[in-house]
């Protein structure tokens, strides 16, 4: 699999949340992002003024940006955030932040439509990558997923990654 290993520096994230089960998530996280993007997103990605509070955290953070999880619930649960870059402002009830430190990520970039590809490369980093990679393991319980809000996410040449934090062995 190509990837690149990048030093980031830290950045928060602002974002929708919901718990989700390992063995559905697949099936479930595509629902969440069409029912937040109902509500909340696609008036703003309209170029509509946003009409509360929440969409204009969407617009102000590029909330739909990022996808991330986070793993840090015991069982086969992980919490998902529909989410952007935090720039500050106001956090309506509901939103969720979370910060990501100063890390190296290793990078995949991915060209197909979602969720499909996107599903598809993350299963093989987490079956394949990471269990057979003999320089690096993952640091940390969170990862994230990059969407290019200015394209169609169904397009067969549309360009999304996921971005692993990773150290050396």
């Amino acid at each position: 699999m190509d990837y690149k290993i990048k030093q980031m520096t830290g950045f928060k994230v602002i974002g929708f949340q919901k718990v989700f089960d390992a063995e559905t998530s697949y099936a479930e996280i595509p629902k969440f992002w069409d029912e937040i993007c109902t509500k909340y997103a696609n008036n703003v990605w309209a170029g509509k003024e946003p009409a509360n509070a929440f969409e204009k955290a969407v617009k102000d953070n590029n909330i739909g940006e990022f996808g991330i999880c986070i793993d840090d619930i015991s069982g086969n649960k992980f919490r998902y955030l529909i989410a952007g870059k935090y720039e500050g402002g106001e956090v309506p009830d509901g939103l969720e932040i979370y910060e990501f430190a100063d890390n190296e990520w290793a990078v995949f970039d991915i060209f197909g439509p979602c969720p499909g590809a996107l599903q598809s490369v993350n299963t093989k980093i987490f079956t394949e990558w990471l269990p057979g990679n003999p320089d690096y393991e993952i640091s940390g319980n969170a990862n994230v997923e990059w969407y290019d809000c200015k394209a169609m996410p169904t397009d067969k040449d549309y360009h999304s990654a996921i971005w692993i934090p990773v150290k050396k062995k």
